[in-house]
């Protein structure tokens, strides 16, 4: 879940960080999203770095205007 701004806290300032899977979903007639998350495990982590760009991405870039 996120939250982005002031919303209301889903967790304590002290929890510990943990991986969810959503298990059950459901929308209701006027939109709302009703969820129910379990425990999924370790948390995994990523990379947001960026591999070197092809030659043919280079030459895209370069005529690229």
């Amino acid at each position: 879940p996120l939250v982005l701004g002031k919303g209301k806290r889903l967790f304590g300032d002290n929890a510990m960080p943990a991986a969810f899977k959503l298990v059950k979903s459901q929308a209701s007639t006027t939109g709302v999203i009703m969820a129910t998350y379990e425990r999924g495990g370790e948390i995994r982590t990523g990379s947001f770095a960026q591999q070197e760009p092809s030659q043919a991405e280079l030459e895209r870039r370069r005529t690229w205007k």
